[in-house]
């Protein structure tokens, strides 16, 4: 409990606040014996941090408390409501205080809504020491927090609850509230609506015990009042890229099963289902490639019957793309060689395309020999020209493409290996 009164409008996630970091749930990377919260309590010293981690793991508990072991006093500031002019009036308050010997703590909740002039603005404060900054966020710092103020803050990561830890904030809440009385079922429930978020966990709690008939909350109450399930799932945030992170890597890894959960996921999340069908596209290239062509064809035909169907119709194109991506053989080398021409083009000058190569639609270019001594493949043995070469003159020729020995790359690798034996022998007389 608060040091202040338990009155029935400060809501129960409020009231349960802990008041020291050992009546702190989860976070044990952080806070158990020896670990760097723990250090901190021990020597109560702190320094600048950002803390990084989905709603309802406790940072703003975390900050307060740090605050509280080096005897600092707090400045609250919310990302999505202060200014440049409270950042200043939050630093000359700091700037009062230290004159009196008490250190300050600026707590700025979602920091990663300061745009950079606004989060420069406590870069020299923080440098002299005028103030300890402590930021929030459930975004990843790397993208949403400038460097240097990075550099001028350790990043400490916070973890969902697990679900037996869970089950203990939900045990305080229900000594805190003698009229909630759950049946195990619907126990179980509420810690699984709450998704590691102890916040939404305390509130489904408080909501279920003010609504519950004769004292107890049933299966069917938690089930009425909770709604749909609660996942997390930001669009564009961090659980975003995660989780089509995911679904890549699952297809990759031909996993069927785990990519459908992962689309699942996504499509449940409230992702646009074209997002998807574009990454899919993507894969189909990157991951697939000529092992099986037909993943390609098949990725756009998924999305088009996306286009045309709409939800949730088309969502099962997806899913069968999504299966049959991660079901065929896997080749990464039309990705690869691609990327190894993209560099080897960027490192080398505009090579003249030779004379044979050129293309001669006027008596003119003919005149000025464009096109000349070039050798029609198909007037040749097996539509080949042995020994010819494409490439710019004074540039030796690379080998890029290395194909798989998968699927139908292997039959590509198998023809790519002949017709290269022939260039060695052009005068082999030999189909390719």
């Amino acid at each position: 409990m608060l040091a202040s009164e338990a009155r029935d409008d400060i809501p129960l996630a409020e009231r349960l606040r802990p008041t020291s970091l050992t009546e702190v749930t989860g976070q044990q990377h952080l806070l158990g014996p020896g670990k760097p919260f723990a250090r901190m309590a021990e020597t109560g010293r702190i320094h600048s941090m950002l803390l990084w981690g989905p709603p309802g793991t406790g940072k703003t508990t975390l900050a307060r408390l740090l605050a509280d072991v080096a005897g600092a006093r707090v400045e609250n500031l919310s990302a999505v409501l202060a200014g440049v002019k409270e950042i200043r009036a939050a630093v000359a308050s700091a700037v009062d205080a230290r004159a009196n010997g008490q250190p300050t703590v600026v707590f700025v909740d979602e920091v990663h809504r300061f745009n950079k002039a606004q989060q420069d603005a406590f870069l020299p404060h923080v440098e002299q020491g005028t103030i300890t900054l402590i930021g929030a966020t459930t975004e990843n710092p790397s993208f949403e927090v400038n460097a240097a103020l990075l550099s001028r803050a350790r990043v400490y990561v916070l973890k969902a609850l697990s679900q037996e830890e869970l089950g203990s904030v939900l045990a305080r809440a229900e000594a805190s509230l003698p009229e909630l009385t759950l049946a195990p079922d619907a126990r179980a429930l509420l810690i699984d609506l709450a998704d590691g978020d102890a916040r939404r966990l305390l509130n489904l709690a408080e909501l279920v015990a003010q609504i519950a008939e004769n004292g107890v909350v049933t299966l069917e109450t938690v089930m009425t009042t909770a709604g749909s399930r609660y996942r997390r799932f930001d669009k564009g945030g961090d659980a975003f890229y995660d989780q089509i992170s995911a679904l890549h890597k699952a297809v990759r890894g031909s996993d069927p099963d785990a990519a459908l959960y992962w689309l699942c996921r996504m499509l449940d999340g409230g992702c646009e289902p074209q997002y998807v069908a574009r990454r899919l596209v993507r894969m189909a290239s990157e991951d697939i490639g000529n092992a099986d062509p037909r993943a390609l064809s098949l990725a756009l035909a998924a999305w088009d019957t996306f286009d045309r169907l709409g939800s949730p119709e088309g969502e099962l194109g997806l899913a069968q793309v999504v299966l049959y991506l991660a079901s065929v053989p896997k080749s990464n080398a039309a990705y690869v060689a691609y990327r190894k021409a993209a560099a080897f083009v960027s490192e080398h000058g505009s090579a003249p395309v030779p004379m044979h190569l050129r293309n001669a639609p006027t008596r003119l270019l003919r005149e000025l020999g464009h096109g000349s001594g070039y050798r029609y493949a198909h007037d040749e043995a097996g539509a080949f020209a042995a020994g010819e070469s494409y490439w710019p003159e004074g540039i030796a020729p690379e080998r890029f493409y290395e194909p798989s020995p998968r699927g139908l790359e292997h039959k590509i690798l198998e023809r790519l290996e002949r017709l290269r034996a022939l260039n060695q022998n052009p005068g082999r007389q030999s189909s390719p």
